[in-house]
C-alpha cells in the first residue's frame, strides 16, 4: 500500500511546498499592509446598444476618442487618461457627440440622431445607447 519514494525526492517536494507556501504568505502580507485603498476604477469595456446599420466597432472607436479607452481610470468624478484629466461629465458629453458622428462605412452618412452614454463608476463599464433615424439623413444624389 505504501508508495516507495526516495529520500532526496521527498526532501525536494517538501522544499518546493514550503517555498510555495512562503510565497503565498508574503503576497497576502504585502497586500494587507498596503496603504492604497483605491487606485480608481479602470475602464473595462464599452457596450453599444441600439445600432442596426452602423457597426459596433465604429461607435466604440469614436467613444474611445473621448477618453473611455483601456488605461483610463475613474477617480470619483474625474476621468484620468494617459494624457489629461477631464471631468467625467464633460467626457460623457464629448462621447455622446463623438458617437453621433459615427458614419456608415464607405459613406459620409451619419444616421445616429441621439446617443446616451452611461458610465458605471463601480465596474468601469461604459454603456452607449444610440438611436438611428434614416428619415433625418440628407442624401445627395450625384
Amino acid at each position: 500500500m505504501f508508495i516507495k519514494i526516495r529520500r532526496d525526492t521527498l526532501i525536494i517536494l517538501l522544499l518546493a511546498f514550503i517555498l510555495i507556501l512562503c510565497g503565498r504568505l508574503i503576497t497576502y502580507v504585502a497586500f494587507a499592509s498596503s496603504d492604497e485603498v483605491s487606485d480608481g476604477v479602470p475602464i473595462s469595456g464599452i457596450i453599444v446598444k441600439g445600432n442596426d446599420i452602423v457597426p459596433v466597432d465604429t461607435i466604440r472607436y469614436n467613444v474611445m476618442q473621448a477618453g473611455f479607452r483601456d488605461g483610463s481610470v475613474i477617480y470619483g468624478d474625474i476621468l484620468k487618461t494617459s494624457k489629461r484629466e477631464v471631468s467625467l461629465k464633460d467626457a460623457i458629453h464629448t462621447a455622446q457627440e463623438f458617437a453621433k458622428e459615427s458614419t456608415v462605412p464607405g459613406t459620409s452618412v451619419e444616421p445616429i440622431t441621439a446617443a446616451d452614454v452611461q458610465v458605471d463608476k463601480n465596474t468601469g463599464i461604459v454603456t452607449v445607447t444610440v438611436i438611428e433615424d434614416f428619415s433625418s439623413v440628407e442624401l445627395e444624389d450625384k
